[in-house]
Order: C-alpha cells, then sequence, then structure tokens
C-alpha cells in the first residue's frame, strides 16, 4: 500500500508538473513577443541578444537580463524559451527579459576570454559590454528604462562585473554563487588545491575553443565518455597525461591552468573584487558553502 502511494504521488506530481509546462508555454506565447538583435558594442562586436516583450503596450516595463557563456537558447524568433526570468513569477508579473550571448560564444562575435580581467587600458571588458548593451537597450526598447540583472556562477561574474563603472539605468544586482576568485575560491581550485576531477570533466567540453559562430556547441573531446571514473583517472595517471592521452594540447582553458599552477599574474588579473568599491544599483548576493 506503501509503494503504491508513493507511485501515486510521482505520477501525480509529473503530471502536475507537465501541466504547468503547458500552461507556462501557453501564456508564454500569447502574452510576449520575441526577437533576436545583434548589439554593437563600443569596439563594433556585436552581441546576440535575445529579447521577450510584453505584448501589453500600456505601460511601462522594467527590463531583466542575464548574460551567458552557455548559450540562450532557443535560438529563433519562432522559438520561445520557457519559463522566462529567474523563476515563473517574473514571468507572470510581466518584464521585458533579455539573454544575451557573450562575447566569443554561440551566436556573438568576438574572441572569448573566460574569466576576462577588468580593462585597465581602455579597452573592453565584461562591463563595458554590459554597460553598452543596456545603453543600447534603454534607447531601442520600450520600458520604463530600469534594468535588473542576475545570473549563477559565470552568468553570476557577469552580474557582478556590471557593477564596474555601472549604467545609470542598472538598478538592481544579483550574482548567484558567482565566480570570484577563481584560484583561491571556485570550482578550478579550492584554497589554491588544483580541483583534477572537477575541472577536467567540466574544461574537456567546455574548454574547446569554437570554429565560428553557430548556435551549436563545439563539442567535447570525447574523452570523458566512461561509467567508471576512478578507473579512468587511475588509468591516465599523471597531470601531464590528461593533455597527452585525452585533450592533446587543444583545450585552450586546460592549457592555461597548467600554464598557470600559482597564484601568479593571471589569477589576480581575473578577480574583479577590487575593482568594485562604490556602485549605485541594489545588490542580492546569493551564496552557500563551499565543500
Amino acid at each position: 500500500m506503501r509503494v503504491f502511494s508513493i507511485l501515486f504521488l510521482i505520477h501525480f506530481i509529473g503530471i502536475s508538473w507537465g501541466v504547468a509546462q503547458t500552461n507556462d508555454t501557453l501564456f508564454v506565447k500569447k502574452n510576449y513577443t520575441k526577437r533576436e538583435v545583434y548589439i554593437p558594442m563600443r569596439d563594433g562586436v556585436k552581441l546576440y541578444t535575445a529579447i521577450y516583450e510584453p505584448q501589453d503596450k500600456s505601460k511601462d516595463y522594467p527590463i531583466l537580463m542575464i548574460r551567458t557563456p552557455y548559450s540562450i537558447a532557443p535560438y529563433g524568433e519562432s522559438n520561445y524559451k520557457v519559463p522566462l526570468g529567474p523563476n515563473r513569477d517574473y514571468m507572470y508579473d510581466g518584464y521585458v527579459f533579455v539573454y544575451q550571448d557573450v562575447r566569443g560564444k554561440y551566436m556573438s562575435e568576438g574572441h572569448f576570454i573566460a574569466n576576462r580581467p577588468v580593462a585597465t587600458d581602455g579597452s573592453v571588458d565584461e562591463a563595458t559590454d554590459t554597460y553598452d548593451t543596456i545603453d543600447w537597450l534603454v534607447k531601442n526598447v520600450k520600458s520604463n528604462k530600469k534594468v535588473g540583472i542576475w545570473g549563477v556562477s559565470s552568468p553570476g561574474l557577469y552580474a557582478s562585473m556590471s557593477l564596474i563603472n555601472a549604467h545609470p539605468c542598472l538598478k538592481a544586482v544579483s550574482p548567484q554563487a558567482p565566480v570570484t576568485d577563481w584560484f583561491l575560491g571556485d570550482d578550478r581550485h579550492h584554497n589554491g588545491a588544483f580541483m583534477l576531477m572537477g575541472t577536467f570533466s567540466f574544461l574537456s567540453s567546455f574548454g574547446r575553443e569554437r570554429d565560428s559562430i553557430s548556435t551549436r556547441h563545439p563539442g567535447g573531446f570525447g574523452a570523458y565518455n566512461t561509467s567508471d571514473t576512478y578507473n579512468f583517472y587511475l588509468k591516465t595517471g599523471a597531470l601531464k597525461n590528461f593533455n597527452e592521452k585525452h585533450l592533446h594540447y587543444k583545450s585552450v582553458l586546460w592549457n592555461e591552468m597548467m600554464a598557470h599552477p600559482n597564484y601568479d599574474q593571471y589569477w589576480q588579473d581575473r578577480n574583479y573584487l577590487k575593482h568594485i568599491n562604490k556602485f549605485h544599483p541594489q545588490v542580492l548576493v546569493v551564496g552557500g558553502w563551499l565543500v
């Protein structure tokens, strides 16, 4: 009887979730229009951006945006992301939702640099890209000219960097578990100790440089397709073997990890906290214990 009750509950939850998904999809298509644009940055590079605008034009809505290296799929103006926003409640409240592929990823132009350092020479960086994006949006999209940014993990980093010389229309920022000091307290190192399993499994796919602008991921190296993780690492052996046996020196980020084993300038330049001093937007940082 107890097993039957549990199975019924699981079945009921599955049906309820499916109904909610269907209702959300119908709501988005009925209440939002989607357009995809290339927004020009100050150096001429154009960033691919999806804009979901409320069909109700009787009032001006605030803008909620996220910038990500992980794709803003689904692509195509007839294909809608569901739900919209940080969670479905925002979708029903009504906002202009903006999604953007960061420089050098998927459909955006330019060259991707992981955790791109803050530019101190007047060139572009993630802060200027965010500023230029907001500036274009408030001039070209019907809104109340108030912008909020959120993001988790790497998108949390991009949210954090929006605080550096922030655009006047940026009113609220929520970095959630943001990549911060990449060496001392994040997934690549734990207080300086290199995290082999987490780094290799991630960079064996994320680290490959794309061949061209595309809606598709450039693909991994096919090295990590195993159900026996312990045996995989045991057979690979010394750290240098991961490049020689699996990555063949084609993972840009793995090569950078190997070239900078210590907390040198490479890592120090990627810690953007020293550039965040005074800021005017309201900020909510969400985090947790790193174990």
